[in-house]
């Protein structure tokens, strides 16, 4: 058991990402999901991709363009998305804030496909 601030977390870019970084929550050790927190500073972004696992995603604070398949969504503050697996997805932070969500997945082996 273990209770710790979330400013406490290293973060660290993302590759192929623009102003995201990212921070890992969960503790090492954690066997079947994953709480991660990403960062995104104003005209941040996020290439469009697909993961083999799913995401669910809650948003703490912010707002920005979030793009899953073929729907746009002006995702903000209390806003939950849910990404199912293989479903390409994208984001851009283009409404002159910045952006924060958590993004949790399970511990499953993952491959992530950039799209163009």
């Amino acid at each position: 058991m273990y209770c710790v601030n979330s400013s406490e977390y290293t973060k660290n870019p993302i590759p192929k990402t623009q102003l995201t970084d990212i921070a890992v929550l969960s503790p090492k050790a954690e066997k079947d999901f994953l709480v991660r927190k990403i960062t995104m500073q104003v005209n941040g972004s996020m290439p469009n991709h697909t993961n083999e696992i799913q995401h669910q995603q809650y948003v703490l604070s912010g707002e920005a363009k979030v793009v899953v398949g073929d729907e746009v969504y002006h995702a903000k503050a209390g806003d939950f998305i849910y990404i199912p697996a293989g479903i390409n997805h994208y984001y851009e932070t283009c409404y002159g804030v910045g952006y924060e969500f958590l993004c949790m997945i399970t511990t499953q082996e993952d491959c992530i496909k950039m799209l163009s």
